[in-house]
């Protein structure tokens, strides 16, 4: 008996120890050798599988199927939230929506309305193309708000661009966390909007606050030159030169900005938001233990945001021609791709994990006893994001890692997904895309993007955490 126990705690060390070999190797691969995540992912798990109880046999196999799984789960809504956003973009909605914000909320309230919206209601579009089209919005409300504009519209785009991936639908990160740990994407959506939006408030506020006690300082913080994103206001046409993932020039908006801004602002986003609201209904439904088909049907994900790009794609024939609806669709699926890719493979590790056997393992370690389940996935989460730096990986490989042992953990799936989800903001620096898309279009020096990114996401990932914990009670 002795004998066997010891056999037992020896594999279960091994798997444990080829697991932690696996995640660092994924890391210093991404970081050291700036090898691609996706390739990192899948050498990872390979290396898993063939260490453990898989051995050569399963490993490709399992790698396989957690592909395909995962793909299975989010492929078809990526692709249409993406292309959703990328014709929106196309018609110059996201241009007249801020300045829609501006006016009706003025500068002074300006960051709050801005990070909301781009948190909640423009998750569908790219980031990095989202930040470069709201970026010279947000100098010129910088410029309005006054000696503490550029931390506070900074500080404002941040938060909203990171929250929005992992904590609301359509967001990649958020639709990545959903399938893995099989959160019914309505549900997701609905405590995903109880949670960003006090996060975002609380955290500028507290941003604010301490701006004006001293932590910003404009001589060293604000660099002297600012990158100008190419305008062309005056020409009759609205164009943004941006480089998208694949380097290659995307223009926001061929279309005559006249035609453009004589269309109902309302009407380029209502198919958007009639498939949110027909996801809601779904949740609402099951959270009401109210059974009808039609509406299971109509609120499934998959339709509502088939819904919302038909009808986009209507509109948008409608505002900027078809010509230019299908450069924006063909644009879409050019940055869905690695997106695509990227959220598929960390389903593949997710499997392997699984098959490895360290779930069985983890289970009798950590329990519905175990001491604030949350604030372990939370750090989980948190420590993967500081060692690889990218928001949606250390997201996805936090919940491929807890997914075998969310039952045991005594918690609600939902709220592993938004505290693994928080746990991935912390401590967003020099490694992100955004970070250095956030210094040189808003005019900050490292010093300053490190205070307004880096400390401003800290601070929203921590606000998460002490407003998930009491609603962890509920459940």
């Amino acid at each position: 008996m002795v004998v066997v126990q010891r056999n037992r705690l020896m594999s279960d060390i091994g798997v444990l120890a080829n697991t932690a070999v696996a995640i660092l190797a994924i890391v210093v691969l991404i970081v050291r050798f700036r090898v691609n995540p996706v390739i990192s992912l899948v050498v990872g798990s390979l290396y898993l599988g063939i260490v453990t109880k898989l051995g050569l046999g399963k490993t490709i196999e399992t790698i396989t199927k957690g592909f395909g799984e995962i793909m299975a789960e989010v492929g078809l809504l990526i692709a249409f939230g993406v292309l959703m956003g990328s014709i929106l973009q196309q018609m110059g909605a996201i241009e007249r929506l801020v300045h829609q914000l501006l006016k009706l909320f003025g500068p002074k309230r300006m960051p709050y309305s801005m990070a909301l919206t781009i948190g909640t209601l423009l998750q569908s579009i790219y980031l990095d193309v989202l930040l470069v089209i709201s970026a010279p919005l947000a100098r010129t409300a910088a410029k309005r708000i006054g000696p503490l504009g550029t931390p506070r519209m900074a500080v404002a785009m941040a938060i909203g661009l990171e929250c929005g991936i992992v904590l609301m639908v359509p967001g990649v990160g958020t639709l990545a966390l959903a399938a893995l740990l099989k959160v019914p994407l309505g549900k997701m959506l609905l405590w995903g909007l109880v949670l960003i939006i006090p996060t975002i408030i609380i955290s500028i506020a507290v941003m604010t606050f301490l701006f004006r006690k001293g932590f910003w300082n404009a001589a060293v913080d604000e660099a002297a030159v600012v990158r100008e994103v190419a305008e062309s206001g005056e020409s009759g046409t609205s164009s943004v030169a941006v480089k998208t993932g694949g380097g290659d020039s995307a223009d926001v908006s061929e279309a005559p900005e006249q035609e453009r801004l004589t269309r109902p602002l309302i009407l380029l986003f209502t198919p958007l938001l009639a498939s949110l609201l027909l996801i809601a209904s779904g949740a609402i439904a099951e959270a009401a233990d109210w059974e009808n088909g039609v509406l299971a049907f109509v609120s499934d994900p998959v339709f509502a945001l088939l819904v919302g790009l038909v009808g986009t794609c209507v509109v948008g024939r409608y505002v900027v021609g078809q010509p230019n609806v299908e450069k924006a669709i063909a644009r879409g699926f050019h940055e869905s791709g690695q997106i695509l890719i990227l959220t598929a493979v960390g389903g593949s590790l997710a499997a392997v994990v699984a098959a490895g056997g360290l779930g069985d393992i983890l289970r009798g370690y950590f329990g519905a006893h175990t001491f604030a389940p949350i604030l372990l996935v939370w750090v989980i989460a948190a420590v993967l994001h500081v060692a690889v730096g990218s928001v949606t990986i250390s997201a996805i490989t936090a919940a491929g890692i807890l997914a075998p042992i969310a039952p045991a953990l005594g918690l609600d799936p939902v709220l592993i997904a938004l505290a693994a989800g928080t746990g991935s903001l912390f401590a967003v620096h020099v490694t992100s895309n955004t970070f250095w898309l956030l210094q040189s279009l808003l005019g900050q020096t490292t010093r300053g993007t490190l205070k307004t990114c880096t400390t401003g996401v800290s601070v929203a990932s921590v606000v998460a955490l002490c407003l998930l914990l009491p609603i962890s009670l509920i459940f």
